[in-house]
């Protein structure tokens, strides 16, 4: 039995008139928890997708009406979405969503579905895959088999086709009635890319201290915290390095990916270090609370992690760049360190575990980020263009 309506060249809309869309739902990361918050903004409406996996994405979109395309029967796509590259701008083009308004969470896709009303769209980053190929596709060095083949495949299509997709893209955010951003560089990026000037909307932390907790095994405290998916443009190696050089503290790093591999051996069998793969709700809760700081050493479109570590009133420290800026207040909620080596990262670890700290000030701050806020915020704006 199916459990998710497919949605093919056409798909009725909800009741209520108001429709959701995001890129696919195929992993768990920010962008998917922003989509997540945006349902619970708006409970009763459909969530269409190109590509929908339940168990490799958050547990929330099981209680959702989720929608996906028909390439989602194709099981391999499901686990590989790079390897659907090729297909997904016609395959978005002859969706059409039937309500007043759509919102769209987008970092490339879902911008292009239609909308029989009216389109607004929340842009986490102008397509990475357009914009920013390095950083979307990352090294082969240290991937799998099946990633290599899907960072090829997005490589070559990008090559044969990225005239047109660039045309395409642009298209279909001039063809948007609001744009939303999440951060001020993602502001600068869209106007840039397509001369939208978007209102920024930060989204809040999802990982909030009320909730089970968990004691993930073999760790003691004292620890820094390092949440990432293991992916070479997050440095995760650099905070590895940096922590190795310093040997009086453990660092947990929270996260899966096509990295793992390489940071495994890395790691060796170092005492220090513990690669604890995804963790649960309850475990990662437990992270946040007992860590004497996280750190942050990607660049990010928006830095999110070190709300979530604000909420446990707990610092970070972080990359001087992107979205960390507009969430990180050096000294109030962080350290910040200019470039991702493992020499600045240890020293500005450093600095921050011989800072004091006040918890309070930390949590007022994440307050400001609030979900209450963000979820007001999307109903206004939706409702001003359902009318």
């Amino acid at each position: 039995m199916k459990t998710h309506q497919e949605s093919s060249h056409s798909a009725v809309g909800s009741s209520g008139r108001v429709a959701l869309a995001h890129d696919y739902l195929t992993q768990r990361g920010g962008a998917e928890r922003v989509a997540a918050i945006m349902a619970e903004a708006f409970p009763t409406a459909p969530l269409y997708t190109t590509l929908y996996e339940p168990e490799t994405t958050f547990e929330e979109f099981r209680t959702i009406n989720v929608r996906p395309s028909i390439a989602n029967r194709i099981a391999l796509f499901r686990g590989h979405h790079r390897l659907a590259f090729p297909i997904l701008a016609p395959l978005v083009r002859n969706m059409t969503v039937d309500a007043d308004v759509m919102l769209a969470s987008s970092s490339g896709w879902a911008h292009g579905i239609h909308c029989t009303g009216r389109k607004i769209v929340y842009c986490h980053a102008p397509a990475r895959w357009l914009y920013q190929q390095d950083r979307y596709l990352g090294p082969a060095k240290g991937l799998g088999a099946g990633q290599q083949v899907g960072r090829a495949t997005a490589a070559a299509a990008v090559a044969v086709l990225g005239r047109r997709l660039r045309s395409w893209d642009r298209a279909q955010a001039l063809g948007a009635d609001r744009y939303l951003v999440n951060s001020t560089v993602v502001r600068r990026a869209v106007s840039e890319a397509y001369g939208i000037d978007a209102e920024v909307l930060p989204p809040p932390p999802a990982m909030l201290p009320a909730g089970a907790t968990e004691a993930v095994p073999g760790v003691q405290r004292p620890f820094l915290l390092c949440v990432a998916r293991l992916l070479p443009y997050k440095n995760v190696a650099q905070v590895i390095q940096a922590i190795q050089s310093l040997g009086d503290i453990d660092l947990v790093v929270a996260g899966e990916g096509p990295d793992r591999r390489r940071l495994l051996g890395l790691v060796g069998t170092d005492p220090h270090i513990h690669l604890v793969g995804r963790v649960s709700e309850a475990s990662l809760r437990w992270l946040y609370r007992n860590c004497e700081a996280l750190i942050a050493a990607s660049y990010e479109d928006y830095g999110l992690s070190p709300l979530e570590a604000a909420s446990f009133g707990k610092p970070t420290v972080a990359f001087e760049a992107g979205g960390f800026l507009d969430t990180v207040i050096d000294s109030l909620n962080g350290k910040f360190f200019a470039e991702p080596e493992a020499q600045q990262i240890a020293e500005a670890a450093v600095a921050a575990r011989h800072s004091h700290w006040d918890s309070t000030a930390i949590m007022r701050h994440a307050s400001t980020f609030s979900r209450e806020r963000f979820i007001s915020r999307l109903q206004a704006v939706v409702s001003e263009h359902s009318g």
